[in-house]
């Protein structure tokens, strides 16, 4: 095959057809578990999380609903991912070797705020969200109501579930009332999916009707892995999620592919990757319990 700008447009555009056909197709799940906030700088300040929206009765002036007075920012960070193609391949006319490369890199890309969304609610019980507390702790604090905790320590039971599960609904707002949280998606890695499935699809458990039977969904995920133990129940009824994927910039194909570039003439080889601008953040603490999941329940 003659290397000129020409063909090099062609293999430009097929390869970055292959990606774009593996983008689309791949399904990725952060969707279930976090809002996605289009961003338009460097970084958003979400002033508006700890106020939850609530009616009442018109009674003289309207209260206007003022910002809670907190500072949570999310920065955007850059992330990449560059394939290289030799010259050779050109030349012989055997590109069609990394068209599996490209469908990966359109994986990855799609794949890619699942590692980010997912990663970050493994990490909830050591970084902080708009409070100043761990995302799941056990003393988060607003305005008229008591202390509350969205952490738990024990192992993924049939009664610890339905523990975290009154404990949300028990949840209140900074006035004290009640936020009606509905739990609705049970998180777990591989180790305990049967767990999961045992305490929410099984029709009865040691010969007493399950009560918790279809009271969730379950979302195995292969990124909570490295945590076996743990295990998180989500609110995802709501217009807002527990967690946010902030969006700079989606995913674009680009290539240093002219013949005259430096890495053509030095390396012999053409440069194709994608690059992005996108970071993920906690939204609301109330939406979520976490446990560890590193003890046993009592009475177990």
């Amino acid at each position: 095959m003659i290397v000129n700008q020409a063909t090099l447009q062609q293999i430009f555009i097929g390869f970055k057809t292959v990606f774009q056909k593996a983008f689309q197709s791949t399904e990725p799940s952060y969707k279930k578990i976090a809002t996605v906030i289009p961003s338009s700088t460097r970084s958003e300040e979400y002033k508006w999380l700890g106020k939850v929206p609530r009616m009442r009765e018109w009674v003289g002036d309207r209260v206007i609903q003022n910002l809670a007075a907190y500072d949570y920012t999310i920065k955007n960070k850059d992330f990449e991912l560059t394939i290289a193609v030799d010259k050779n391949d050109i030349e012989d006319d055997t590109i069609g070797i990394y068209n599996p490369l490209f469908q990966e890199m359109g994986h990855a890309a799609a794949m890619h705020p699942d590692e980010l969304v997912f990663g970050l609610l493994a990490k909830g019980f050591e970084a902080k969200a708009y409070d100043g507390k761990n995302f799941f702790d056990t003393g988060h604090k607003e305005g008229k109501a008591p202390s509350q905790s969205n952490k738990g320590v024990h192992k993924l039971t049939p009664e610890t579930y339905g523990a975290a599960r009154a404990s949300m609904m028990s949840f209140k707002d900074e006035h004290g009332k009640p936020l009606k949280i509905k739990p609705s998606l049970l998180v777990v890695p591989p180790q305990l999916e049967g767990m999961a499935r045992r305490i929410l699809l099984a029709e009865t458990i040691n010969n007493e009707t399950n009560i918790y039977k279809g009271s969730a969904e379950i979302h195995v995920e292969p990124e909570l892995s490295e945590n076996p133990n743990a295990w998180y129940l989500l609110d995802t009824t709501k217009s807002i999620k527990p967690l946010i994927f902030q969006q700079r910039k989606k995913p674009v194909f680009v290539a240093k592919d002219n013949v005259k570039d430096d890495n053509v003439f030095f390396q012999k080889e053409f440069i194709y990757g994608i690059d992005s601008r996108d970071n993920a953040g906690f939204a609301l603490w109330q939406l979520a319990f976490g446990s560890t999941g590193e003890t046993e329940a009592s009475g177990n």
